[in-house]
């Protein structure tokens, strides 16, 4: 733990680690906010759920195209602009009564406003420390983020049971502000000017690394979404063993991430740390016991920070800086459609099997990104004793006449 002090005393890590954990923090909030205002606006769970789709749906389209714009415009200008329309477009979902096609349209502009904080931050990293530290911050970034997940829902629904759902989305949109503020004003963002690309875009999807990456970040969260839809279901929404093991699950990523994060990574890395993950969950579908399913969660948890920041640091490794934003936003995109598929697959399992048939579809899921991982593995970058750090941009450098 002594080299994260060491890490968290390097000038500015700390500050925008917090920064852009503040500026992200909404993520954890506004699906749950969403649901329960459309729901107690409509009546339906199911317009709400459509509301759900269309915000996701922008997120997806959004994440490699904004990012890639930060190279064209710069990371201040397209995270000003995002910021504000995605804020307007939130407050909007929460104040004005609208029919569900105009809520859906309205969640659509927010999804594709989301502001790209996350693949900008960590196009920023590599700038703030030495090859040394980058690996740990990818883990500590991973881990971090972990705080997102477990506070954002309890904070969401105390707000929306106890003061209203308005106040929950307007809390969220505030959130939003003064993080995205907080981040934009740090001067690395100054600092740090991303190289405009010259490859068409969707062109850094042919690198292995990030192809990779995209899938294997697809499988897990979309294992980690089976896993929530099926705890859920085991327990309903009315207790609190619900929300106790999926904090559980998640402090299990945050364990996994702090005291796995020096671990060399090697061309088996992924795919080890993602047999962590499967082999918790398979574990877990076997009873719907809170003791049972605390623990097995706690071991599969163990996995999946260290295996997102094995991802985040390949993909880094593997392309120019100035691709390595919209590279970061192509992982996004996939760990986003991936979330939405767990989610979908384990209410379908869930409709027919009970609560047991999500940890089925989890395990499936973890079973295909274990699978992914060894294929790729000749892909995978060997980074023991390597820098994790992009691939410098360079420029012809024309002669002088002798």
């Amino acid at each position: 733990m002594g080299s994260y002090s060491d890490l968290l005393r390097t000038p500015g890590v700390a500050r925008i680690i917090a920064a852009q954990l503040t500026a992200r923090f909404p993520s954890g909030m506004l699906s749950l906010a969403f649901l329960l205002h459309v729901e107690r606006q409509t009546g339906s769970y199911g317009a709400a759920g459509l509301v759900l789709a269309a915000t996701s749906i922008g997120q997806a389209v959004a994440g490699p195209l904004t990012s890639r714009l930060m190279g064209r415009f710069g990371m201040r200008p397209v995270l000003i602009t995002t910021l504000a329309v995605c804020v307007t477009a939130i407050v909007t979902i929460g104040v004005v009564p609208m029919s569900v096609p105009a809520y859906m349209a309205v969640g659509l502009v927010a999804g594709l406003s989301t502001p790209p904080v996350q693949p900008a931050v960590r196009t920023i990293y590599p700038k703030m420390v030495n090859s040394r530290q980058l690996t740990p911050l990818f883990s500590l970034d991973a881990s971090a983020q972990e705080i997102i997940w477990v506070v954002g829902p309890v904070v969401t629904t105390f707000v929306a049971t106890q003061v209203g759902t308005v106040w929950a989305i307007l809390l969220a949109a505030a959130m939003m502000v003064i993080g995205g503020v907080w981040f934009i004003s740090s001067p690395e963002l100054g600092r740090v000017r991303i190289p405009r690309s010259k490859r068409r875009f969707g062109a850094v999807l042919a690198r292995p690394a990030v192809m990779l990456a995209t899938i294997v970040g697809f499988l897990l969260i979309g294992a980690c979404a089976a896993v929530e839809a099926g705890v859920v279901a085991a327990f309903g929404h009315d207790g609190a063993e619900a929300g106790i093991v999926l904090a559980v699950f998640s402090v299990g990523s945050l364990a996994g991430g702090l005291f796995l994060g020096h671990v060399p990574i090697g061309p088996w890395a992924t795919a080890r740390r993602l047999l962590i993950v499967f082999v918790g969950v398979a574990l877990a579908a076997f009873a719907m016991d809170f003791w049972w399913l605390a623990i097995t969660l706690f071991i599969a948890g163990i996995g999946i920070a260290p295996a997102l920041a094995v991802l985040f640091a390949i993909v880094s490794a593997s392309v120019k800086f100035s691709d390595t934003a919209e590279a970061y936003g192509w992982v996004g995109t996939g760990q986003l459609i991936g979330a939405a598929l767990g989610s979908a697959l384990a209410g379908f399992l869930i409709d027919g099997s009970g609560a047991q048939g999500a940890f089925w579809a989890a395990s499936g899921l973890a079973f295909l990104g274990v699978v992914a991982a060894v294929i790729g593995r000749p892909w995978h970058p060997d980074l023991r004793g390597r820098d994790a750090s992009p691939i410098p941009d360079t420029e012809p450098v024309p002669l002088q006449p002798s």
